[in-house]
């Protein structure tokens, strides 16, 4: 009697396996490497997993927009958990892949098309990386003080103030 529950338990559990390790594979897991990702100073992890999101959006989309369609095809859900499996795990680093070949080209094509190049003032680039701007901060507070920097953060308004109001 054992057995054959324990046997049935593991038809279900196979029968179900999509089901089962959808969620798993599709949001546990990113959400966790997503957190890891925005805790690590790398920027590679943070390209990963936020392009990991954007296509699953668009997949999430697609089910919603086709749902009666999808019905129809009844390995749907395995196709979608091999696909998800091929874009989270960082080996196949399919996220990147589909994001560089397929989202990147049709979204540049897109701005391409509507945005006038000649009109748009180039930015100039102060600093190479997001935390230069923290090490100099950082970097001043310690050499001058903290009351220092609140003075140049107030030269900085008044002169801003000073600007808008001409």
């Amino acid at each position: 009697m054992g057995g054959s529950s324990a046997t049935a338990l593991l038809k279900v559990l196979l029968h179900n396996f999509d089901i089962l390790a959808g969620p798993v594979v599709s949001l546990v897991y990113p959400l966790y490497a997503s957190i890891r990702a925005i805790e690590s100073k790398s920027p590679v992890d943070d390209q990963q997993w936020l392009t990991y999101w954007i296509l699953y959006s668009m997949i999430t989309l697609m089910e919603l927009t086709f749902a009666k369609l999808i019905e129809c095809i009844p390995i749907w859900s395995y196709a979608k958990l091999i696909t998800t499996c091929w874009l989270t795990i960082p080996y196949f680093n399919g996220a990147a892949y589909v994001y560089e070949h397929f989202v990147r080209p049709a979204f540049v094509n897109a701005q391409n098309r509507t945005v006038d190049t000649q009109h748009v003032p180039i930015k100039k680039v102060v600093f190479s990386k997001e935390d230069d701007t923290v090490i100099a901060t950082e970097k001043y507070m310690k050499e001058n003080g903290t009351d220092a920097f609140r003075d140049q953060i107030d030269k900085a308004e008044y002169r801003g103030n000073k600007l808008r109001n001409k």
